[in-house]
């Protein structure tokens, strides 16, 4: 099993830290038929020789932030806010119109100084039935289809429009899972419990139940999921980070029954650690063990037991993670 790291300066192989691709802003890596795809702040690119050389094959004017497959239909998900699908192998590349042209896109936004376009930053296609699509937008809401994206309502999970990431459950297909923060349309919320955190949905995405109370931090971001669990990293605030005088305050937090109660996955080094959690993933042969990714270039093993080991370091910022 290779895992690859998707840093903020590029595509690496945790291996041996080899970097495989030089660019910008990794936000996804996906492995899909033995292709490699690398969504990057300027494109998509895809290696189809285990990443020896790569190809810019698209939206070169678009950050990537998502790419899904399903049924042979290859989807990714861009800032600005757009989703776009291939049935060719990433040939040639459809937009959704119904969701591009969507009167509510003008009013996405990231709430900074200047302010930013909304991003499609999370993409969930049904496993049963591939009609039925989730787009998790920063900052604007869930978009939901059940026609193949011919048509689209947009929801607010505990009015909540900050989406980060979201996840259907392995085994109960109606079950989604969205971790949230704290901007909106027209600035930031009040940092208090309610406002940012983690929320489930039992019908796929049409209403959402707050699942975070008595968390801290509060502000979620990665997240992934498996059998044996949801496992989701917080923070204080969407800026904290390993240059802070006390560090990040991160934390790494698992359920095992969807959400009802958590427990901390921090080691003695952290809880909290000094270094924030950006990349997460399941551990694709340990249900249960996740590996964590930071801002200080490492990745780490975690065990459902809270055993900590580092499996990477000297990287820039890891932003993602995946495993082939």
């Amino acid at each position: 099993m290779e895992i690859y790291a998707g840093t903020s300066r590029g595509a690496f192989r945790v291996r041996d830290g080899e970097r495989l691709l030089e660019c910008r802003g990794v936000r996804d890596i996906a492995v899909v038929d033995s292709v490699i795809w690398v969504g990057t702040g300027a494109g998509l690119y895809c290696s189809r020789d285990n990443g020896e050389t790569w190809q810019l094959t698209a939206f070169d004017d678009l950050e990537i932030w998502q790419i899904r497959s399903a049924e042979g239909r290859l989807w990714v998900a861009t800032q600005p806010a757009g989703l776009y699908y291939s049935d060719n192998g990433g040939e040639t590349w459809v937009g959704v119109p119904a969701f591009n042209e969507a009167p509510e896109r003008d009013s996405w936004c990231i709430p900074v100084d200047p302010v930013l376009p909304g991003r499609a930053r999370a993409l969930v296609l049904d496993r049963n039935n591939p009609r039925n699509i989730l787009v998790g937008i920063e900052v604007g809401g869930i978009m939901r289809s059940i026609d193949g994206g011919g048509t689209w309502e947009i929801l607010q999970p505990g009015e909540n429009p900050d989406l980060h990431m979201m996840f259907q459950h392995p085994s109960e297909p109606n079950v989604v899972f969205a971790s949230t923060g704290y901007g909106r349309l027209d600035g930031v919320a009040e940092m208090v419990e309610g406002n940012a955190g983690v929320l489930r949905s039992d019908d796929f995405g049409h209403t959402w139940t707050y699942k975070w109370t008595g968390i801290t931090p509060r502000y979620s971001r990665p997240m992934c999921i498996d059998e044996a669990g949801l496992t989701v990293a917080s923070a204080p605030t969407a800026f904290s980070n390993y240059k802070q005088a006390d560090g990040a305050q991160a934390m790494l937090f698992r359920s095992e029954n969807q959400g009802e109660s958590w427990r901390s996955l921090g080691d003695a080094d952290h809880s909290p650690s000094a270094a924030n959690f950006h990349g997460l993933m399941s551990d694709p042969q340990t249900p249960g063990d996740v590996y964590v990714g930071t801002d200080t270039g490492e990745v780490w093993h975690v065990s459902g037991q809270a055993q900590w080991t580092m499996v990477g370091s000297n990287m820039p910022a890891v932003l993602s993670l995946t495993a082939a």
